[in-house]
């Protein structure tokens, strides 16, 4: 990993002793009432410890003023929670199977959001393309026809609708997992919107490597072109608009010195200067062997993939409790004992298995493991073995083990704060007080405490054995401090961290936040802050299905000589790209008129002096005026 003079020395918190896996750790709370609770009564989730995907996505499917989610529970199903008025149902399932990147708008303008799902590929032996699903305003889902040619067939990844050349439509980026059939010929398709429903290819973007399609989609020169920061393998690399669905990679003039193991790109105007800073989160992925152990709770845990692996003399005694064990198809199979019995998991076996083993029933050990899956033996003196051979990713946590060495920790990484200064980064991680070491897997940007000044908080990766919670840094005018108790904080173990996405949730002007686990469970975080600022909340619904439509679109409102500038749909979600119509401004003890100016993908601008405070203002403009 290179970062050169990005490098710095900062702060490493919370390196919890005997374990493999820095845990960051949250300052005393002492009696400090939390800023955010579980929101359980709101968020009627599925229960189950499943694979997920990237961050939730956010649209307000069925255009009712609440904002939807959509998760990604990877190799199952895309779902949404529908939002009753500040309450999410149980989650419905869109389309079954193996899925990743999604993205929400109205391509073809015809009243109704669509969604566009980039399905797998099954590791390269089952090529599929992206589909389309259309949402009535009656919450049915309506699959589109396949274009004319279709969408290309790929391990499919990243897919974004964004207007990539101005004329006010939204055309779609369509970044593939490189295949080894293509022999390094670029998947990473650009499609142009012709206007009349259809969808075309227009050009590529250099290949990338292995998972290096993760995208963000910003502006970083102010010229109103939409560009490209792309990562996920090796170097961030930088792509210029140049407005006729084509770029010029700038990469060693945005970013001089080589970046990498970025895991998300948060665009955030955190100074208020109008132009788009970048937060980088970053962090190492768990390696095959990597184990976990706290010696407090005797909580062990693991971490293997693609090949063989040998756990052997874990001291356990007489029973062998298995919490959140994850191997998925097609070596999800459990061998017991020298006599290599299937054991007979009841239910399904796709999410995270509880197992209970006595000793006399998985006596001895294999003395051949010639098919691939678990093997699991109790080999006498309370000790158990867990080996075998996968090609899926495994985890799982075992109970009351006793005296294990970990593997050694991995040193976590420096995030990064790159301020935008006439479109080239200039880092001021340290001097704005992003304090934190810690392997980070995501981010979200938002007004917490409604002060006119954007927060961070972020999302660790953690270590499987302990609670997992999230780093909060909230901005004021001369930078950011890190919270002492805000409550974003997930228990489930056997779980690792992924995405987080804003959202005021019951439009009561404060952000919540759903956060998701890998191998875990969706959450909702409620702000529950008694005292914060003044707010206005923008509600740009009528625009959904409008030319050109509202995502992607700049808003800069300017009150009490403070401006604040956001883009619709903004989102650190590496492969997908959220359409949340709900403009949300913190303005803390601001109660003076407030100007709002928006301009849209095809350069044409609107003003309005009128918006009312502490609630959610429909927004209507009567005239666009061309630059």
């Amino acid at each position: 990993m290179r970062v050169s003079s990005y490098s710095m020395t900062l702060l490493v918190l919370g390196i919890i002793s005997c374990q493999s896996s820095q845990v960051v750790s949250q300052p005393k709370v002492g009696i400090q009432q939390s800023m955010f609770s579980e929101a359980i009564q709101d968020f009627d989730r599925e229960q189950k410890n499943l694979r997920q995907w990237d961050a939730p996505i956010i649209a307000d499917l069925d255009q009712d003023g609440y904002p939807d989610v959509l998760l990604n529970d990877h190799g199952f199903a895309v779902r949404v929670m529908w939002n009753n008025k500040g309450k999410y149902s149980y989650p419905y399932d869109v389309i079954m199977g193996d899925m990743h990147g999604l993205s929400v708008a109205d391509f073809n303008h015809d009243g109704n959001l669509d969604i566009v799902i980039s399905r797998g590929g099954g590791s390269g032996a089952n090529a599929r393309n992206s589909k389309i699903i259309s949402v009535t305003k009656d919450r049915e889902f309506v699959p589109l026809a396949d274009f004319e040619p279709p969408l290309s067939l790929m391990r499919g990844r990243t897919v974004k609708f964004v207007d990539l050349d101005n004329d006010g439509d939204l055309d779609l980026i369509n970044f593939a997992f490189p295949s080894k059939e293509k022999k390094g010929q670029s998947e990473n398709y650009i499609y142009e919107n012709t206007g009349d429903g259809q969808l075309i290819v227009a050009g590529t973007l250099p290949g990338v490597k292995q998972n290096g399609q993760k995208t963000l989609v910003t502006d970083f020169n102010q010229d109103n072109i939409t560009d490209l920061v792309i990562y996920g393998h090796g170097a961030v690399k930088a792509y210029q608009g140049k407005g006729d669905l084509s770029f010029t990679d700038v990469s060693s003039v945005i970013f001089p010195d080589l970046i990498e193991d970025v895991t998300a790109i948060a665009e955030i105007d955190f100074d208020n200067d109008g132009d788009m800073d970048l937060f980088f989160s970053r962090g190492k992925e768990f390696y095959a062997g990597q184990t976990f152990y706290d010696p407090t709770t005797k909580v062990w845990g693991f971490y293997t993939k693609r090949g063989p692996f040998d756990f052997g003399g874990l001291t356990i005694g007489d029973v062998l409790n298995i919490e959140n064990l994850q191997s998925q198809w097609p070596n999800k199979n459990l061998y017991i004992g020298e006599s290599v019995y299937d054991y007979a998991f009841p239910g399904e076996n796709h999410s995270g298995r509880d197992i209970r083993i006595i000793n006399s029933d998985a006596l001895g050990f294999a003395e051949s493991m010639n098919k691939k899956g678990t093997y699991i033996g109790y080999i006498g003196n309370r000790q158990w073995r867990i080996a075998g051979e996968l090609w899926a990713p495994s985890t799982g946590i075992v109970h009351n083990v006793e005296g294990y060495k970990a593997s050694e920790n991995q040193i976590g990484l420096s995030n990064l704060l790159l301020e935008n200064r006439q479109g080239k980064f200039v880092d001021v991680t340290q001097s704005k007080g992003i304090l934190v070491k810690a392997h980070s897997t995501g981010v979200a940007v938002a007004d917490i405490d409604n002060n006119g000044y954007q927060d961070l908080i972020v999302r660790h990766r953690g270590n499987l054995v302990n609670v997992n919670p999230s780093s909060v840094f909230l901005n004021s005018k001369t930078g950011f401090k890190q919270s002492s108790s805000h409550g974003i904080t997930t228990t489930e173990l056997g779980a690792y961290g992924l995405g987080i996405q804003a959202v005021d949730h019951n439009l009561d002007g404060k952000m919540d936040f759903v956060v998701g686990n890998e191998r875990g469970k969706w959450h909702l975080f409620r702000n529950t802050q008694s005292k914060v600022g003044n707010y206005i909340t923008l509600d740009f619904g009528q625009y959904v299905s409008s030319t050109p439509s509202a995502l992607g679109a700049k808003v800069q409102l300017i009150a009490c000589g403070m401006t604040q500038t956001k883009t619709i749909g903004a989102t650190a979600a590496a492969y997908s790209l959220s359409f949340n119509p709900l403009v949300h401004f913190g303005l803390g003890d601001c109660i003076q008129p407030v100007n709002i100016k928006v301009t849209w993908s095809d350069g044409s601008e609107t003003f309005r002096e009128k918006a009312t405070f502490n609630q959610v203002s429909k927004v209507k403009f009567n005239k666009r005026e061309n630059k």
